[in-house]
């Protein structure tokens, strides 16, 4: 992969990450972070909330921003400097998940702010927040 320079980049662009999160995906999370809610690790448990069924970590579906801002906008050499986000809708395990990172504003000292958004697979915005990106190439 080649760094995208700051120059390239243009306010609106747009990229897009999708995935289907699993079970096996929720485990390895589980694996390296040790969450072990029980909202998203036992129906039992899950059954007496209002949700009624697990749900995956936000965070584990957050991270699925990481991939978009870091291989398609703003890129290769960009570094989070700061994120904001805000959970909206529960992600059950088999959804399909989108991210998106759009540019909104370049700023000085080859800075770049992003709108970042994950949806569902019926369209639901379930993530929204706004990021900060540093460019390391002009």
């Amino acid at each position: 992969m080649e760094p995208v320079k700051f120059s390239e980049l243009k306010e609106g662009m747009k990229g897009t990450y999708s995935k289907k999160i699993t079970q096996e995906d929720v485990d390895a999370f589980i694996k390296i972070c040790d969450d072990v809610n029980p909202i998203h690790v036992s129906e039992e448990f899950a059954a007496k909330t209002p949700l009624k069924t697990k749900i995956v970590h936000g965070i584990l579906t957050s991270s699925l921003i990481s991939n978009v801002v870091g291989t398609k906008i703003p890129g290769p050499g960009s570094i989070w400097l700061d994120q904001n986000l805000k959970f909206l809708k529960p992600v059950y395990i088999n959804d399909e998940i989108t991210a998106t990172s759009e540019i909104l504003a370049k700023l000085d000292r080859q800075q770049v702010m992003v709108r970042t958004t994950c949806t569902n697979q019926d369209g639901e915005i379930v993530i929204e927040g706004t990021g900060l990106h540093k460019m390391l190439n002009p």
